[in-house]
């Protein structure tokens, strides 16, 4: 056995990560001890004497004790990790540890089951480490791929020292991938196939006949690699590019995978890769030497990889597996780990994903900067590589006439020299604006360039005339705002030009409902406000008709509160209200006058009322309408804002805006215009509701007048004006169905894949307690409800449309789990099962939930409706919340006259219109303190639970 003692490490400092203090460990020096292979070694000695002649018994002993090692070492490895948060070398020490572990049983196989006294020459072998373990950095959980490699073709001997390991491996709950190839067989798949050429690109001699592995390196950069590098790096940029697109294309989604996600670990990989392929180097550091990196840019490579791999080895070790996806569930442990603490307006966990996306994005400019220095230097052996830079270049180079400083050079804008944003800093803001007017793309180049200058970006450049003038016609522009003001973002001019934006760049919101950062999300409003405009977006027609009828000048002031309706975020206070006073500041600069600034201050300030009112609040009770119209304003206001709360709702992620949603904004719309226009209008709402029956009526064309005209009767205004048409249909043809079969009883299953819900409608007899019956059912079958449309017919029935969340990919599975939910909400409606006692025994709580706290909230309010009381329960939603809240509501003797339930991710804002047993609102203060208490406690956290203190209000 090998004389080696135990693996050991000196613990170096604790790193910083970019500006975020980390603890400092006391003790600088101390070692610690990770597999004592001389130990181990005498343990096998013994295993051999007992087991001896039972080869089998051996190696399950072998195994188990080799599995305890390395749980005893994984645990020290983490301690080490916590201590001084160096990822890369948590990632070493793992790979280290491994290595060992290999050479243990390899050792062992040929001393005591194959040993070869006079080996030939077809019995020598080469164990060599591949993939990311050739790398010499491993996660907990990462697959440990080994190359077994033989002169010719294998040998009994090398088959049965090769399985050996490999069971042993596989016996230690180790995932291991595996080959045993020839030289001259290595050669040929690494020729076929690109995957095998990588990992053999990272092959690492861990024990065995060195020479065969030398002779492999050399014949594999011989015969592979030489005159092969064009067809290397467009291969790996065309996977990273379908790797991004599984992953999900932004860099700023609020989960990211850090192994595959864009500005991940494999990004870096891929940069290596593709170094290594092309310039020959072994180590990284030979990056400087050759230019490709400056010593600057090789720290920022070196940084971004040890934060990556100290989040990854994180990731493994709290979830005892291979972990790539950073989900909400343990972002705020990780957090904690890596010493990230809260600051006013921001928590720990948002700290750390902030400074997970700068690094994403420095991975980013690390990408640009090497594949420019490859098209540079390769662009005649390589033009293939340009693709990832440009779509096609007709021209070659030549000057632009409005411009000296600028060139373009195979349809992508470049700097003239290196002094042109010295000479003049506007360069950084017109260097866009030329891009963006002449449909060019950008040359990497210039955005380094750009990126290295953003100190010429001072208070006196942001209040230059011409330098806003170019940026508000960016920002206002019809050719692709959303992308040209996302490459400002990426060069860092954007967040340098608007310090507030800059304070809100790579920042997440730490909830289920936001998919993107906040500056993603803004950029994304841009585009989508565009997309209304051009008529781009089928699902936002009203938004787009709106749009045409607005003031001319008022345009821009709606994309100028777009780019800043949540550019406050991460404060103390109210964003709402601290965004409208950066409007007032910002906006001048612009030029607008100070009416104009202030109508973008204030569609910053209510740019959520809007959605709010529309989701949460009954739009056919003439009291909310009026109070929404007083916060309106003028007709030209509630336009501005109907328009901007379409766009904002569309750019926070798929399927978020939907039919539903749009067909309320449009509701309030028009209930609201009448009275801003001198008066409430029941005309109009009439002829609405008659337009919406045309509509249904030239739909089902082949029904006879009779039945169509008796269906229309059955339904209220308020079904007319909400409900959407395809949903419409939909319901006639239910209804009717349920006629035919004479069903008094009757549910149906509907699948809204873009929302990620499943959509269930449910036909009943009305009664007081008919919504809490559905929600317990749902409870019962572990549906939890995300949304619920509810109206009443004319001859006392109940059409409820129930959206709960959809747990399968497959139509076929999620149709499955469905039919047992409705069939839940049949049982219970027909009084089959007892719903109190079988929702008690279920489990209140989902585990993606427990990430969140949040402040339960019990508002009661008369000032909505002329008739109602209002009840608005906000908190942290969970299966059987809805049940639970009207199940309470019915106990204190109170009637639910409307409901309007809505989730935004994680948290739920449920409404109730109520009265008590004899129609009269609830004005006692004692009785609205006792159904305050009642429903904060359904709301407020078990015991011992972290959660902040509820929050009860009263109006009126």
């Amino acid at each position: 056995m090998s004389p080696r003692g135990p693996i050991r490490y000196d613990t170096a400092p604790a790193l910083r990560y970019g500006h975020e203090p980390m603890l400092t460990l006391t003790e600088t020096s101390r070692e610690a001890e990770l597999f004592d292979a001389v130990g181990i070694a005498a343990e096998l000695e013994r295993l051999a004497e007992v087991h001896a002649g039972n080869a089998r018994e051996l190696r399950l002993a072998v195994s188990r004790h080799l599995r305890g090692a390395l749980a005893r070492g994984r645990a020290s490895i983490e301690g080490l990790l916590l201590a001084d948060r160096h990822g890369r070398r948590c990632a070493e020490r793992l790979s280290a540890m491994q290595d060992e572990i290999v050479r243990v049983l390899f050792e062992f196989a040929i001393k005591h089951l194959y040993p070869a006294q006079n080996p030939s020459e077809a019995e020598r072998m080469a164990i060599v480490a591949t993939g990311g373990y050739g790398r010499g950095v491993l996660a907990a959980g990462s697959d440990i791929d080994l190359l077994f490699l033989l002169p010719y073709k294998q040998t009994a001997w090398g088959e049965s020292v090769a399985e050996t390991i490999l069971y042993c491996l596989w016996d230690m709950g180790l995932k291991v991938g595996h080959a045993t190839r020839s030289i001259s067989e290595c050669i040929r798949a690494a020729k076929a196939d690109m995957t095998i050429r990588t990992a053999l690109l990272e092959a690492r001699y861990l024990l065995g006949d060195r020479k065969l592995y030398d002779e492999l390196i050399a014949r594999f950069d011989k015969e592979v690699v030489q005159g092969t590098a064009a067809q290397f790096v467009a291969a790996k940029l065309a996977e990273r590019e379908e790797r991004h697109r599984r992953a999900g294309q932004s860099r700023y989604l609020v989960e990211p995978n850090v192994k595959d996600g864009k500005g991940g670990l494999r990004d870096l990989h891929t940069l290596y890769w593709i170094a290594k392929y092309v310039y020959r180097v072994r180590e990284r550091e030979e990056l400087i030497e050759l230019g490709v990196y400056d010593p600057r840019e090789y720290r920022r490579f070196r940084r971004c990889g040890d934060f990556l791999w100290a989040v990854r080895c994180h990731m493994h070790f709290l979830a005892g597996r291979a972990e790539e996806r950073l989900s909400f569930e343990i972002q705020r442990e990780i957090a904690v780990r890596l010493g990230y603490t809260e600051h006013p307006g921001l928590r720990d966990v948002e700290r750390f994903m902030k400074h997970y996306f700068l690094i994403a994005k420095d991975v980013g400019d690390l990408t640009a900067i090497l594949c420019a220095k490859l098209e540079n230097s390769q662009a005649k052996a390589m033009p293939v590589l340009s693709r990832m830079m440009a779509r096609f270049r007709p021209r070659a180079r030549h000057t632009l006439s409005e411009s000296e400083d600028f060139v373009v050079d195979y349809n992508r804008i470049n700097v003239a020299d290196e002094n042109v944003f010295k000479r003049d800093p506007i360069n950084l803001i017109r260097i866009f604006h030329l891009a963006q007017k002449y449909n060019l793309a950008f040359h990497p180049d210039a955005m380094h360039l750009a990126t290295r200058s953003l100190k010429l970006i001072d208070q006196k450049l942001r209040e230059n005339e011409e330098a806003n003038r170019l940026f508000l016609e960016i920002l206002t522009s019809k050719n692709d705002a959303e992308t040209v003001l996302r490459r400002m973002n990426e060069a860092g001019v954007l967040g340098h030009f608007v310090p507030a934006f800059g304070r809100i760049v790579a920042m997440m919101q730490f909830n289920m409902y936001h998919h993107y950062t906040v500056d993603e999300h803004l950029l994304r409003c841009i585009g989508a406000l565009s997309d209304i405009e051009a008529g781009r977006a089928e699902d936002a027609k009203f938004a787009a008709e709106l749009m045409r009828t607005i003031q001319p000048r008022h345009r821009d002031l709606l994309y100028v509160a777009l780019f800043l309706h949540d550019i406050a975020k991460g404060r103390i206070e109210d964003h709402s209200i601290a965004g409208a006073r950066i409007a007032r500041n910002f906006c001048p600069w612009l030029g607008f006058s100070p009416a104009e600034s202030e109508t973008v201050a204030w569609l910053i300030e209510v740019h959520l009322v809007m959605s709010s009112v529309a989701q949460s609040r009954d739009l056919s009770d003439r009291m909310t309408i009026e109070n929404f119209s007083a916060v309106m304003q003028s007709v030209e206001r509630l336009k501005l804002l109907t328009i901007l709360t379409a766009a904002d709702i569309k750019a926070v992620g798929p399927g978020v805006w939907n039919g539903w949603k749009a067909q309320l904004i449009r509701t309030l719309y028009y209930e609201t215009e009448p009275v801003l226009t001198g008066g409430f209008s029941e005309v109009n709402r009439a002829q609405r509701v008659a337009l919406a029956q045309a509509e249904l009526r030239a739909e089902l064309g082949d029904w006879p007048p009779a039945e169509l005209d008796a269906y229309s009767a059955l339904h209220y205004p308020a079904y007319w004006l909400k409900v959407d048409l395809p949903h419409q249909i939909a319901h006639a043809q239910f209804l009717r169905s349920a006629a035919q079969a004479g069903q008094s009883l009757a549910t149906s299953v509907s699948f809204a894949a873009a929302r990620g819900v499943t959509e269930l409608t449910v036909l009943a007899p009305d009664h007081p307690r008919l919504l809490s019956i559905i929600a317990g059912a749902c409870a019962v079958a572990g549906a939890n409800i995300v949304d619920a449309q509810i109206f009443t017919t004319t001859d006392g029935r109940a059409l409820d449309t129930i959206s709960i969340s959809r747990e399968f990919e497959l139509d076929a599975d999620e149709a499955r789990r469905a039919a047992r939910v409705t069939d839940s909400i049949e049982k219970a409606l027909r009084g089959d099962i007892k719903l109190p006692e079988v929702v008690a025994k279920r489990e209140s709580g989902k585990a993606r939930r427990k990430a969140f706290a949040l402040q339960p909230e019990v508002t009661i309010n008369n000032g909505w409706s002329n008739r109602y009381t209002m009840v608005e329960v906000t908190g942290l939603d969970r299966p059987g919340l809805l049940f639970e809240l009207t199940a309470t509501l019915s106990k204190l003797s109170l009637n639910i006259g409307s409901a309007h339930v809505a989730t935004f991710g994680e948290r739920v804002v449920d409404v109730f219109y109520v009265t008590d047993l004899f129609g009269a609102k609830i004005t006692s203060p004692t009785r609205q303190a006792t159904i305050k208490r009642a429903l904060i406690s359904l709301l407020s956290p078990a015991p011992g639970a972290a959660a902040k203190p509820a929050k009860i209000a009263a109006m009126g």
